[in-house]
């Protein structure tokens, strides 16, 4: 069953990630220039670092959203999600379970998963979760192992069989690609090193959430 969440906590149409090695800029500073531009969901990508360090730059990043209100979900670690008592966890294709995950965290916790065909899709829909993560959309460095790259045409079929469930897609989406997107029904897309890389941060966060927040994405 869908967890009992507010249901204003699931639509955002713009979810900001973090990401490693940004030089010059810890996942701190990158959160606190997006939330000062406007974006109101973060999630918070940690990898290949330890579980104390890691907590440790998750509560430095809780601090700032909630300055903010904004929402914090933790990639991949429902331990450190509860631990800082986070908005919620998105979960990889290994990590755990989200009916698992929703045990630990409980009703009012937001629960992603992610997906790149129509059978990750069909087992998210009756596993309980808030939103689907479906990519990758284009090719990406972000992502270590990535999964075959989907495109507009397999996207827009795989959209077609969700039910209900915000499809957010991810994966090397560009400013150029929202109408686009949006034209084929997504909810929402997920945007990394577009923002993160980009030597105007705070200005290429507003033109993303400009090109969203002009219409609904979905009805």
């Amino acid at each position: 069953m869908p967890s009992a969440i507010d249901v204003s906590k699931k639509k955002a149409t713009l979810h900001y990630l973090t990401q490693d090695g940004v030089t010059g800029y810890s996942h701190a500073d990158l959160v606190k220039i997006a939330c000062d531009a406007g974006v109101d969901w973060v999630q918070l990508r940690v990898k290949n670092t330890p579980e104390n360090e890691w907590l440790k730059i998750a509560e430095e990043v809780k601090k700032i959203t909630d300055s903010y209100n904004a929402t914090l979900i933790i990639n991949d670690s429902v331990s450190i999600a509860k631990e800082i008592d986070a908005g919620g966890v998105h979960l990889g294709k290994t990590d755990m379970s989200p009916m698992e995950a929703r045990t630990i965290l409980g009703e009012n916790k937001i629960i992603g998963g992610t997906a790149n065909d129509a059978k990750d899709i069909e087992k998210l829909m009756h596993s309980g979760v808030d939103y689907i993560g479906l990519g990758p959309f284009r090719f990406t460095q972000t992502k270590e192992n990535l999964s075959p790259v989907l495109g507009i045409e397999k996207t827009k079929g795989l959209l077609d069989i969700q039910q209900g469930i915000p499809v957010i897609l991810i994966g090397g989406i560009l400013a150029s690609d929202v109408a686009e997107i949006r034209s084929i029904g997504a909810y929402g897309i997920a945007v990394s090193s577009a923002i993160n890389l980009a030597e105007d941060k705070k200005g290429m966060v507003k033109e993303f959430i400009g090109l969203t927040n002009r219409q609904r994405m979905s009805s």
